[in-house]
């Protein structure tokens, strides 16, 4: 970013959710409800895997990774967003915006990454049941997380410094948090080049883990298919219907915001999904792994009786 605009951009506005007073203060009630179930869900998430020693196997290793990365990408916009809903005047100093972008791009793109891992965690454990122990071992869950965690924010360093290194005509952000594309708008020249790396990083991001995902859920089906019984049709399937419907949920709200065709939608539109992959996502999944999984609600029993037992 040239001299001339560090010396003057101190801080920018951010216009996304404006609306008259008393719709705000009802949106900081709901979104405030929202967040703190979010938190709170997933906080219950990673205290199960920790206090029950049944839940200490790779699957729940990734859920209790993907629940921290949750947090901490709600955390990086809601608390400010509520803050905002009951302020005059909604801006976010300049440096705080940079960090911002960074740290929800690395956990965004941490958490397509390790919806991968997971993806072939099942792959193992339905086409390899017997070698399953042997090869989703703690040094090979500990490298895959390493590896999103690597690549989480090399790209999201990547797409911030490209970002915030343009000249800005304005300060004003159409959007509710720091976000790529609605921070590339502010920008006085031509930005082909920061699109294009957009959609490159979109294709890394998004595509490879999605073909991932794709390529370890045809190979199960496939093994599912020879299974004789019905009840082992269910079984080999129940375990795969939870990471699935996230999968959809995450992959479709954010190939609909950075990779649709240009004017392809409104900034609203744009707006509500970011919306909806800030906060409904990350608030849902804890329920979406524990309504639809009974080792997680045997969990919560047992951690129950125990402190009822005590009390």
């Amino acid at each position: 970013m040239g001299r001339e605009n560090q010396t003057w951009m101190c801080e920018l506005i951010l216009l996304g959710l404006s609306s008259p007073w008393e719709t705000q203060v009802f949106l900081f009630v709901l979104f405030l409800a929202m967040y703190l179930v979010t938190v709170l869900g997933n906080l219950l998430i990673l205290l199960l895997i920790r206090l029950d020693s049944r839940l200490n196997t790779p699957m729940y290793f990734f859920l209790g990774f993907l629940s921290f990365v949750d947090i901490c990408y709600t955390n990086s916009t809601v608390p400010q967003m509520l803050v905002h809903f009951l302020s005059a005047r909604k801006s976010i100093p300049f440096h705080g915006c940079v960090l911002q972008l960074c740290v929800s791009l690395a956990m965004g793109s941490m958490e397509f990454f390790l919806l991968g891992a997971m993806a072939y965690d099942r792959y193992v454990a339905v086409c390899h049941p017997l070698h399953y122990t042997l090869i989703m071992h703690g040094g090979l869950c500990l490298g895959l997380v390493a590896g999103c965690l690597v690549a989480g924010f090399m790209n999201s360093l990547m797409e911030t410094i490209i970002t915030f290194q343009l000249p800005l005509c304005h300060n004003v952000i159409n959007h509710f948090a720091c976000e790529t594309l609605a921070v590339l708008r502010l920008a006085c020249v031509d930005v082909s080049f920061n699109k294009a790396m957009v959609a490159i990083s979109g294709f890394l991001v998004i595509l490879l883990p999605c073909s991932l995902i794709l390529f370890s859920y045809a190979h199960i089906v496939a093994a599912i298919l020879r299974i004789p019984s019905a009840q082992g049709h269910r079984k080999a399937f129940g375990t795969c219907t939870s990471h699935l419907t996230v999968v959809c949920m995450c992959f479709g709200a954010t190939m609909f915001t950075y990779m649709r065709p240009a004017g392809g939608s409104s900034l609203e539109k744009e707006n509500m999904v970011a919306l909806f992959y800030a906060i409904v996502i990350p608030m849902l999944n804890p329920f979406i792994y524990s309504l639809r999984n009974n080792d997680v609600r045997s969990a919560l029993q047992r951690v129950l009786e125990k402190l009822s037992g005590k009390g």
